[in-house]
């Protein structure tokens, strides 16, 4: 991908690669996060919730089978394409842009496995927080699960070569004019390919001032998928829960 590409996430994600390369994430361990964070918000039976960046569906599947009425958006066509199988009475998905209002209330809003920070243009990242806001009802509840930018950065692996289904990744990472940025190369049947992820390297207070635009109030902050006390320095997760 060249650099010219200001919206990298839309080719990346549509990309079967990016599945490929992510295959082997522990999709246990974040079953158990959503339902230990589902317990904790106490959210009404059968209440509506809202999965922003669902990608193919995986984590608002999950949630329909713990019993909730679930709407997963995606900007990715191909994902909620693929995604659109597993719909039933209480499932749905649909393409939307998060940074903008979808056109419903809900229970709770989603955000969730570091699914923020991608936009090019700053103002995207407060219009989504504001449409977060605006889609949830009286008592809804938001959450975001993102890094802890602190933490990645002092921990940076610079590089690394990785093999998923005998295609040899090479990653760079680095973090460049506040992004937390990784180059990924690749041959496939003799084509080189390069793509990059950039992720705007947003801190706890970066967040407290965009909720304050948004007159949203932080709730709780949580450091990790076992809802453990939020460390600047030792937390590998950034977890807020606001309404």
């Amino acid at each position: 991908m060249t650099k010219e590409t200001k919206q990298w996430y839309k080719s990346w994600f549509d990309t079967p690669f990016y599945h490929i390369l992510y295959k082997e994430r522990d999709y246990k361990e974040a079953k158990a996060f959503i339902e230990k964070i589902t317990t904790y918000l106490n959210i009404p039976e059968n209440g509506k919730i809202l999965d922003l960046a669902c990608g193919k569906g995986r984590h608002s599947i999950h949630l329909n089978n713990l019993g909730y009425d679930v709407t997963g958006l995606d900007l990715s066509k191909q994902s909620i394409a693929f995604a659109k199988q597993f719909e039933n009475e209480f499932l749905h998905f649909d393409v939307h842009d998060m940074s903008k209002p979808y056109h419903s209330k809900f229970d709770a809003v989603f955000n969730l496995f570091t699914s923020f920070g991608y936009f090019e243009n700053e103002e995207d990242n407060q219009n989504t927080i504001n449409s977060i806001k605006e889609n949830l009802n009286k008592y809804g509840i938001g959450i975001i699960d993102f890094l802890n930018a602190q933490f990645i950065i002092d921990n940076l692996v610079p590089d690394e070569i990785k093999t998923v289904n005998d295609i040899t990744f090479t990653l760079k990472r680095f973090v460049e004019n506040d992004y937390i940025v990784k180059d990924i190369s690749f041959v496939y049947e003799e084509n080189s390919y390069n793509f990059q992820e950039r992720v705007k390297a947003f801190t706890l207070k970066d967040f407290k001032a965009m909720f304050a635009k948004a007159n949203i109030e932080l709730l709780d902050i949580f450091g990790d998928y076992n809802l453990n006390k939020f460390n600047v320095n030792y937390s590998e997760r950034l977890i807020m829960i606001f309404m």
